[in-house]
């Protein structure tokens, strides 16, 4: 007698990834997740700057394409551009072709490299120096997540103050979600931490 495969239980998630393949694979493998590699951060960070005014997803789907003209956010490299790979990303129809984000790249990049020379992890330790305190419950629903916080509104003051740009403090707070700074999956995700 043969017996019958077995059933697929299906994984309780956070709604907004739906059931969008490339959403699904983010929400499970990284939004969230702790991270402290500089290079790493300085992504997250360049990429949330992109996606203000922009759904996540319109970034998600060209991510490998930043990647590839921005040289795997590679900080000396992009610290290193110049006028000729502004022109080449202003041509390049794989990104967002803002000339004011991407000269912010560039510049955030040079802000990164004075932060990270001499002390590597600068980045990490001063991101991470704004995480919030650990929240006693997960949030119900996705209502009751804020846009920002006190903390992302310091972190924000602190990184313009440095020189940094298009790090409002919506950006960042989409920073520290990403990041996994705070925990904003809902009760019930599989990925919850509460």
């Amino acid at each position: 007698m043969t017996m019958p495969a077995p059933v697929e239980q299906k994984i309780t998630r956070c709604p907004w990834p739906k059931d969008d393949a490339l959403y699904v694979a983010y929400h499970d493998t990284e939004w969230g997740v702790p991270e402290y590699d500089d290079r790493a951060l300085f992504e997250k960070l360049i990429l949330d700057g992109f996606q203000a005014g922009l759904s996540w997803i319109t970034i998600l789907r060209r991510r490998e394409t930043f990647r590839l003209a921005f040289r795997d956010f590679d900080i000396d490299a992009v610290a290193a551009f110049d006028e000729r790979d502004v022109e080449r990303l202003m041509a390049d129809p794989g990104i967002i072709r803002n000339r004011l984000k991407i000269d912010a790249t560039i510049s955030n990049a040079r802000v990164t490299q004075q932060l990270v020379r001499d002390n590597a992890g600068a980045l990490d330790q001063l991101i991470w120096g704004f995480a919030p305190p650990r929240r006693g419950h997960a949030p119900a629903s996705f209502a009751e997540l804020p846009a920002v916080t006190p903390e992302s509104t310091a972190l924000s003051k602190a990184l313009k103050k440095l020189g940094y740009r298009f790090v409002g403090p919506t950006t960042v707070y989409a920073l520290m979600q990403s990041g996994g700074l705070v925990d904003d999956h809902i009760a019930g995700c599989w990925r919850s931490s509460y």
